[in-house]
C-alpha cells in the first residue's frame, strides 16, 4: 500500500492540509509543515507559489504573492519536500499547483523531482484530462498519483473522463467558485459524494470553504476526507513566521472534530 491508501485506510476520515511553500518564508515553511503533523493532520498539501492561482480566494492568492516575493524557487519546493520526507516518511505529501512550474521543463523532469523528493501526489489544477499527456504518463510511469479534481459541474458523462488515470484521492470541489470563500451546504455535499463513490472506489476528499471544527466534522461524516487551506493561511497571514503554534492548535481542533465525527453518529 502507498502512504496516501494507508492515510485514507484509517479508521477515521483523513484531515488534509494545505500550507503555501515558501510562505511567510522558505525558512518558516517547515515549523509549519511540522505544526501540521503535530496538530493530527493525515495528508500534507504544498502548494507551489504561482504568479496567477486563478482557482484560488484572496488568501492563497495573496500567500503565493508573498513566497514569490520572498524569492521561493521550485528547487526551494522541493528541498522543502525533501527535508519533510526525512523528517516524516510516513506521512503523505502531496504537491499542488499550477502547470507552468510543473510542465515548463518537462514532465519527466518534474516527475523524478518529485520521486526524489519523495512526493507521494500531485495535484495541477489547470490540466484538465483532456490535456493528460502533458503530466499524467509521467506521473503515473514514476508511481506518483495524480490527483484530479471533481465540482458541482462534473456531471455524469464527465465524470469517467474525470477518474480515468486519477488516483490516490478524488478532490471534490464543493462550490463552483474559487477557495475560502463560501460554504456548500451540506445537503448538496453530501449528493455530491454519494454520487462519486458510487461511480469509484477512489477515496473523496471535500475540500474549499472548509474554516470551523464543526464544518469539518459534518463533511467527515460522510466523506473519505476533508481538505482545508484557506483558514490555515489565514493564521500564517496573521502570525508571519510565529504562525507554528497558532496552526498546530487549529488544525488540532479540527482533528479532533474529524477523528470524532462518525463516533457521534454511532453514538
Amino acid at each position: 500500500m502507498t502512504r496516501l491508501s494507508l492515510a485514507f485506510a484509517k479508521s477515521h476520515p483523513a484531515l488534509v492540509c494545505f500550507v503555501t511553500a515558501g510562505d511567510p518564508s522558505v525558512a518558516a515553511t517547515p515549523a509549519i509543515l511540522d505544526a501540521l503533523v503535530a496538530g493530527g493532520a493525515d495528508v500534507i498539501e504544498l502548494g507551489m507559489p504561482f504568479t496567477d492561482p486563478m482557482a484560488d480566494g484572496p488568501a492563497i492568492q495573496a500567500a503565493n504573492i508573498r513566497s514569490l516575493t520572498g524569492g521561493t524557487k521550485t528547487a526551494d519546493v522541493f528541498r522543502l519536500a525533501a527535508d519533510f520526507r526525512v523528517r516524516h516518511p510516513q506521512v503523505p505529501l502531496v504537491l499542488m499547483g499550477y502547470a507552468n512550474p510543473m510542465t515548463i521543463r518537462g514532465p519527466e523532469w518534474f516527475a523524478t523531482e518529485c520521486t526524489k523528493a519523495g512526493v507521494d501526489g500531485v495535484i495541477c489544477v489547470d490540466v484538465p484530462p483532456e490535456e493528460d499527456a502533458e503530466l499524467g504518463p509521467a506521473l503515473r510511469a514514476a508511481g506518483i498519483s495524480l490527483i484530479r479534481l471533481a465540482t458541482p459541474t462534473t456531471d455524469a458523462a464527465r465524470l469517467p473522463a474525470v477518474l480515468d488515470g486519477s488516483s490516490g484521492f478524488l478532490y471534490y470541489v464543493s462550490v463552483a467558485g474559487i477557495t475560502g470563500m463560501q460554504q456548500a451546504a451540506q445537503a448538496s455535499i453530501e449528493d455530491a459524494v454519494a454520487r462519486l463513490k458510487a461511480a469509484s472506489d477512489i477515496p473523496v476528499a471535500v475540500g474549499f470553504g472548509v474554516r470551523t471544527p464543526e464544518q469539518a466534522g459534518a463533511i467527515a461524516r460522510v466523506a473519505d476526507g476533508v481538505v482545508v487551506g484557506s483558514a490555515i493561511i489565514d493564521i500564517i497571514a496573521e502570525h508571519g513566521v510565529d504562525a507554528a503554534a497558532a496552526v498546530q492548535a487549529y488544525v488540532a481542533s479540527l482533528a479532533e472534530a474529524v477523528r470524532t465525527a462518525r463516533k457521534e453518529i454511532a453514538a
